[in-house]
């Protein structure tokens, strides 16, 4: 039964983790009647539950669950130690506490987006969380802990992700960092509507002075019957030297 239990647990968990973003450690919010029945059947949560569900988690509870158990009977002040080693979690019902259900139930939202697992005995507030998709439920019986198949709900959900009509948590995260990197989200274009008062003040004289103009660079001009001539070297004719020899020579004569 124990392996059936995990294998089932196991699927569970992977169904969260793909589909709603589920990671470790994971998120667990107990209430009253859960530290109630894991006290009967002496159940230790801390170190049970991370066996259960194969990972890290992190107990946790709300103000308002403390203070409904404090308001019950006595029988109950052994729930309230278990609650009080676990870490409590800010609620908006701090100065008006309200019944822990409801308070679960605000934490939560609508679509769960801090990914908490709800651990409860309560009927009434598992039919309401069973309305809200990607929660998974814990409850104990016959002396285990259990963690609740997916709801009708959270199926539904899924399979219109599927076909496109909804939009998945990721994909909603990504779509988010995109718009604030293009400047499209509500924030930034709240920044650019608000436009910042200059203060007024005297002109910079600098800015007042009239831009000298640079001279332009003269190229020196060619004169027009500069042409450049070629150097040529004469020759001297061999005749001039013939004349010179016979003149010389006075047999020729």
């Amino acid at each position: 039964m124990k392996i059936k239990r995990q294998k089932h647990a196991k699927k569970t968990i992977s169904f969260y983790k793909y589909n709603f973003c589920f990671r470790e450690p994971f998120q667990i919010l107990i209430d009253g009647t859960f530290s109630q029945a894991a006290l009967k059947n002496k159940i230790q949560i801390k170190e049970q539950l991370p066996k259960y569900l194969m990972g890290e988690v992190q107990l946790c509870t709300t103000n308002c669950a403390l203070k409904e158990l404090e308001t019950l009977a006595k029988d109950l002040y052994g729930a309230k130690l278990i609650l009080q080693k676990f870490q409590i979690r800010k609620c908006k019902h701090m100065k008006d506490p309200v019944p822990a259900s409801e308070c679960l139930l605000s934490m939560l939202g609508e679509t769960n987006p801090h990914h908490y697992f709800i651990a409860t005995q309560d009927q009434q507030l598992t039919k309401a969380l069973k309305k809200i998709p990607g929660v998974p439920l814990l409850y104990i019986i016959l002396n285990t802990m259990v963690l609740d198949k997916p709801s009708e709900r959270t199926l539904k959900h899924v399979e219109a992700v599927q076909l496109g009509e909804l939009v998945s948590p990721s994909q909603q995260s990504s779509i988010q960092t995109l718009k604030e990197k293009e400047g499209l989200s509500k924030d930034s274009s709240d920044r650019r509507g608000k436009k910042r008062k200059r203060k007024s003040s005297n002109p910079n004289p600098l800015s007042c002075l009239k831009k000298k103009k640079k001279p332009m660079p003269q190229q020196p001009k060619k004169a027009d019957g500069e042409k450049k001539k070629r150097s040529r070297q004469r020759k001297r004719r061999p005749a001039v030297v013939n004349e010179a020899a016979v003149s010389s020579n006075p047999t020729t004569a």
